[in-house]
């Protein structure tokens, strides 16, 4: 199974979130890894490390930045008269809902990884993983889309 990673769209950098979403881009790069090193090389202590960061990863880092979005950055896109960044700002807190459920998923079978575990299906969590992988590229393109738009405007 093949996963690509995206490049980052052409925008300018917008401070706290470009640095976090460069983050979040390097712990999809490794999830895609742990994803891989699964049919290569199986549980090693190796691959135990990778899925313990990746899961406190999005168990903390992203789930915060979400929330510091829906706090601070899409209620005045909600209470916009640009239709964009309103219909832009929904579909953003939709795909968090969406993110937020795939780590449901994912969640215990990175958990498992790290104990060593196998008790799940691997062709499933690597199938969650170019879902999830996906949603999020997605996500964090349109977001930074809005963002250089909203930035142009100033």
């Amino acid at each position: 199974m093949t996963l690509t990673m995206p490049t980052a769209p052409e925008s300018q950098p917008t401070p706290g979130i470009d640095e976090c979403h460069t983050k979040i881009r390097q712990q999809l790069l490794s999830l895609a890894d742990l994803s891989h090193r699964l049919d290569t090389v199986g549980i090693d202590s190796a691959t135990q490390r990778m899925a313990n960061e990746i899961g406190k990863f999005f168990a903390s880092t992203s789930r915060q930045h979400h929330i510091d979005e829906e706090t601070n950055i899409f209620p005045a896109w909600l209470a916009s008269a640009n239709d964009a960044l309103v219909t832009g700002a929904r579909t953003l807190k939709q795909d968090h809902g969406w993110i937020e459920e795939n780590l449901i998923e994912l969640g215990p079978q990175l958990s498992a990884i790290a104990s060593g575990n196998n008790w799940f299906a691997i062709s499933e969590f690597q199938h969650g993983v170019v879902v999830f992988i996906e949603l999020y590229r997605k996500h964090m393109e349109l977001e930074e889309l809005l963002m250089a738009h909203q930035q142009s405007k100033c």
